[in-house]
């Protein structure tokens, strides 16, 4: 289930993590099972988040088994909700658009 809301400026919600132009403000988030992530772009910049990671400047796309199902864009000075992630682990996510643009969800 993925979730999408854009618009103003002034974007808050659930384990919020901030993203600048090319980058996510923190490399990783813990979560409860059952909780949302969301994600808060304090910048012009677009971006295309999907499951997978980088690697030395290579895309890696992939879910892991219980991942929800991550291909939004987050538009500049917008946000977007991303799960629920119902199972316990370790996700990557990333953006397709800028390099080693990457977050891992942990999910107790």
């Amino acid at each position: 289930v993925l979730l999408t809301a854009c618009g103003g400026t002034a974007a808050s919600g659930p384990n919020p993590v901030h993203m600048n132009g090319v980058d996510f403000q923190q490399s990783a988030i813990t979560i409860k099972k059952g909780e949302s992530v969301t994600l808060i772009n304090d910048s012009a910049a677009v971006h295309y988040i999907a499951n997978g990671t980088w690697d030395n400047g290579t895309q890696r796309p992939a879910i892991e088994p219980g991942a929800p199902t991550v291909d939004t864009q987050v538009g500049g000075d917008a946000s977007s909700t991303l799960g629920p992630f119902n199972t316990a682990g370790t996700f990557k996510l990333y953006c397709t658009v800028h390099p080693d643009m990457k977050l891992t969800v942990i999910v107790k």
